[in-house]
C-alpha cells in the first residue's frame, strides 16, 4: 500500500556544490504546488539530530536560484554514523510528522540515507549534488558544470602568466577518486598533460612528454593534476621531481582548492537542479524510495541508490585519446 506523503524534509549534506540552492528552491516550490508541507534541516544530518530546521515555502526560497553554496548549510556528521545519533534523528522526524526525505549530496550522504532508511523505514529520494561528478546513475551531478567553468577560467589566467615567463605550471584541481574535472577542464583549457587517479601515467612518461613539448618549440606548459593522482605523494613533490630532472623548466604550482566549489551556478546547473528537484518530489509522492534521480541522455531517470554508490562512472577514454592528439 502506497504511503501517503503529507510532509517532506530536505537536507544538503557533504561538500557544498553550486546549484544546491536551485535544487532546494525546486523542492520547496514543488511541495507548495502539490500542497505538501516542506521543512529543511540545517547542516545536513547533524541538524536532523539536533532538531534544527526551518519551514520552506514558495516565498522563502525566492532569489536563491543563482546563489552558490547552500542556504541550509552543510556538514559531515560523525554523530549520525552512530546508532544513537540516528535514533535521535528519527525521533525528531517522528515528532515533526515527517513522511519522507529528500537528500541532496554525494555518496556519503546517500550511504547515510540507505542505512537510516533500512533502520527506520523512512522513504527517501537522493539528488546528486557534488562537483566531482563521481556518482553512477547520472551523466551529470549538480555543481559539476559550474566547477568545470571555474577551473577552465582559472587555467586560462594561469596560462597568461606561464606564457609571459616561459614557465611550466602544475595546476591541481579537485577529484580525490575521480578525474572528471581534470580531464574535461584539461581538454577545455588546452593542457599539455592531464594526470588522473584512473590513469597511472608514470614519472618517466611525464618527463618524456615534457621533453617532447620542449623539442616541439613550446616555451610554456600547463599540466592539470587531479588531487587523487597516484604519480607522486602530492603535486609539490611532483613539481620538485620535474625541477630536478628537467632544470631547463621554471616550475610553479597552483592549487585551485575550494574556489572550485563556490560561485554562482551556471545555467546548466540551475536547470539540472530544477528538474531534479521537481522529479524528486514527484517520485516521493508516487511511492518511490531508496532511489536517486539522475540525468541520462537528457532525460531525468531514477536508479537504485545502493547501486549508484557502489558503482562509479567510467572515465571517457575517447577524450583521453583526443587529449593526447591535441597535446602535440
Amino acid at each position: 500500500m502506497k504511503r501517503i506523503i503529507k510532509k517532506i524534509a530536505v537536507i544538503t549534506s557533504g561538500g557544498d556544490a553550486p546549484g544546491m540552492n536551485a535544487a532546494l528552491r525546486a523542492v520547496a516550490r514543488s511541495c507548495a504546488y502539490y500542497k505538501v508541507e516542506c521543512i529543511g534541516f540545517y547542516r545536513g544530518y547533524q541538524g536532523m539530530i539536533e532538531g534544527d530546521y526551518v519551514k520552506l515555502t514558495a516565498r522563502s526560497v525566492k532569489n536563491i536560484i543563482g546563489k552558490g553554496g547552500t542556504i541550509l548549510k552543510s556538514a559531515r556528521s560523525d554523530e549520525f554514523r552512530t546508532k544513537e545519533g540516528r535514533k535521535k534523528a528519527y525521533q525528531n522526524l517522528k515528532d515533526l510528522n515527517i513522511d519522507g526525505l529528500i537528500l541532496i549530496g554525494g555518496d556519503g550522504t546517500f550511504t547515510g540515507g540507505v542505512i537510516f532508511g533500512k533502520e527506520y523505514k523512512i522513504p527517501f529520494i537522493g539528488i546528486p549534488g557534488t562537483i566531482d561528478n563521481d556518482i553512477a546513475g547520472t551523466n551529470f551531478t549538480i555543481g559539476y558544470d559550474t566547477a568545470l567553468n571555474t577551473v577552465v577560467e582559472s587555467i586560462d589566467k594561469i596560462r597568461d602568466t606561464a606564457s609571459s615567463h616561459n614557465r611550466l605550471f602544475f595546476v591541481e584541481v579537485m577529484g580525490r577518486d575521480a578525474g572528471f574535472i581534470a580531464l574535461n577542464a584539461g581538454v577545455g583549457a588546452g593542457a599539455e598533460e592531464i594526470l588522473l587517479p584512473e590513469e597511472d601515467l608514470g614519472l618517466d612518461r611525464l618527463l618524456e612528454s615534457l621533453k617532447k613539448s620542449k623539442r616541439s618549440g613550446k616555451l610554456s606548459s600547463i599540466v592539470v593534476v587531479s588531487e587523487g593522482d597516484k604519480i607522486g605523494k602530492n603535486v609539490f613533490e611532483l613539481a620538485e621531481y620535474v625541477t630536478e630532472n628537467l632544470p631547463e623548466y621554471e616550475v610553479r604550482v597552483s592549487v585551485l582548492g575550494h574556489m572550485q566549489r563556490g560561485g554562482s551556478p551556471s545555467c546548466f546547473d540551475r536547470v539540472l537542479a530544477s528538474k531534479m528537484g521537481v522529479k524528486a518530489v514527484e517520485h516521493l509522492l508516487d511511492g518511490q524510495s531508496d532511489v536517486m534521480v539522475g540525468l541520462v541522455k537528457d532525460k531525468i531517470i531514477i536508479s537504485n541508490v545502493e547501486e549508484a554508490i557502489k558503482s562509479s562512472n567510467d572515465i571517457n577514454r575517447e577524450l583521453l585519446r583526443i587529449s593526447d592528439i591535441l597535446s602535440v
